[in-house]
């Protein structure tokens, strides 16, 4: 009997999509088909690459009118927004492809009489990306086409929640005309995907996930001396100053906090305020966030749609009832959203008070629409809280001052330090984390360093005895 994984939506509980895993037999063919395509594949001109490249991000863009709604069935998000992952899939699909000459480039140190020397940036061969449903198309282009564009052959596991995500890349590198082998897109269970890794086939594992999924790829990659990326969970701060612009802290924590129903790693999950300003931001924050329609993600209205699962939105209503029973105080009503139904995937946005960092809403990932604000009583407190956490992938500072948002980001044990935003990739700009936020890089030039070994070249031409 036919193994299959089912993928059901969090629209109405149907199931959507259906599809079987990828046999072993056909996953070995993979690897066989990629090591081929790869040992010409790295030989290529970089202007090559970058034309294939493109020509698939093209074709991923012209498939937009099918993904969108495709998006929303697959995952929740509202079809409103569902243009905006594609806009930031090119985004640094294309900075990534622009930069590759420059980050590829041989390193070459000062001329020394009778010699030649250089550092070459050789490809690692294969590199297996292990992408998460959250945002499906953004998280996978971070390591796919900047792999691609190193020399690398790639193989995507994608999220069974996703399962149409990597049939689009299928589609998208095939319109592109990119040469048979180089892309393979798997449909694993887990012990496939350890097989996988321990098969000493990959030499690179690009993983977006949990802390557990990382510990688990840590694991399997034992014993191995493969490189293995990991970009987990977060428990995303913000720090709101005296002297902030109120107005422009608040519209944008509040989409930091609330856009794709709260789950982002990135996103805002917990904000420390000066008490000078404490009461008048949390008023303004409740305010503009009761502006939210939850609801059938499908339609152009709803601004908040469900969370990925009915199990996902238990998890945040009881994080948000034990803050409760501590001590917490909600200044949102799930009245006021009547698509907010017990059992269901459909969860109301909450803003918690008076909490406390013993409270799980505050330490732990809630990867859902709530957020703990706190008032704090100048900026030595704020930093001891915003390290209070077992996560560092980015915190924010909401300032006038440039100086103090740099001396306050020194401080702070993060990946990514904002100042006036939150939750975006620059991908000019290193995407990485600290303590359980994960290891290594994507996107900038140090993302292709992770794609690539170097390798030295110390070349003596000329036989001088005094060389």
């Amino acid at each position: 009997m036919t193994r299959t994984v089912r993928l059901v939506s969090p629209v109405d509980g149907s199931l959507y999509a259906e599809r079987p895993y990828t046999p072993d037999s056909a996953v070995a063919q993979a690897l066989d088909a990629a090591e081929r395509a790869q040992r010409d594949w790295r030989h290529r001109p970089l202007e090559e690459r970058a034309r294939f490249c493109s020509a698939a991000v093209d074709a991923m863009l012209a498939m937009q009118a099918e993904i969108v709604p495709e998006l929303a069935w697959q995952m929740g998000r509202p079809v409103r927004y569902g243009a905006g992952e594609l806009r930031g899939f090119a985004e640094r699909a294309r900075h990534m492809i622009a930069i590759a000459a420059e980050a590829l480039a041989p390193i070459e140190p000062e001329p020394k009489p009778g010699f030649r020397r250089y550092i070459r940036r050789e490809p690692l061969g294969l590199v297996l990306v292990i992408a998460p449903w959250n945002y499906p198309y953004l998280t996978a282009v971070n390591s796919v086409i900047p792999a691609l564009m190193a020399g690398n052959a790639v193989l995507l596991k994608h999220a069974s929640q996703t399962l149409l995500v990597g049939e689009r890349f299928t589609e998208a590198f095939r319109r592109a005309n990119l040469p048979e082998g180089l892309f393979h897109n798997l449909v694993l269970d887990h012990d496939q995907c350890a097989a996988l890794i321990g098969s000493g086939r990959v030499q690179q594992v690009n993983f977006t996930g949990s802390v557990a999924g990382g510990h688990a790829v840590q694991m399997a990659a034992a014993g191995q001396f493969i490189g293995t990326g990991l970009e987990l969970g977060g428990k995303d701060p913000a720090y709101v100053r005296a002297d902030a612009d109120l107005e422009h802290a608040v519209e944008n924590l509040v989409d930091g906090a609330f856009f794709n129903s709260g789950q982002s790693c990135c996103g805002i999950e917990r904000i420390y305020v000066d008490r000078a300003i404490y009461a008048d931001f949390c008023d303004a924050f409740a305010a503009l966030t009761r502006q939210y329609v939850l609801g059938n993600p499908l339609e152009d209205a709803t601004t908040l749609g469900p969370l990925v699962s009915a199990a996902a939105a238990q998890k945040v209503r009881e994080q948000i009832a034990e803050a409760l029973s501590m001590g917490g105080r909600a200044l949102l009503d799930s009245r006021d959203f009547p698509a907010d139904t017990p059992g269901s995937a459909y969860l109301a946005p909450q803003v918690v008070v008076d909490v406390a960092h013993r409270m799980a809403l505050m330490r732990e990932e809630s990867f859902g629409p709530v957020v703990g604000i706190m008032p704090v009583d100048d900026e030595a407190q704020a930093i001891e809280l915003m390290n209070d956490s077992p996560y560092g992938l980015t915190a924010s500072i909401w300032t006038r001052d440039l100086e103090a948002a740099e001396r306050i980001g020194d401080a702070i044990a993060t990946g990514t330090l904002f100042m006036n935003r939150c939750d975006y990739l620059d991908p000019a700009l290193a995407w990485t984390g600290v303590k359980d936020s994960g290891r290594g890089a994507t996107l900038s030039r140090v993302g292709y360093e992770y794609l690539t070994r170097p390798k030295s070249f110390h070349l003596r031409h000329e036989l001088d005895p005094d060389a």
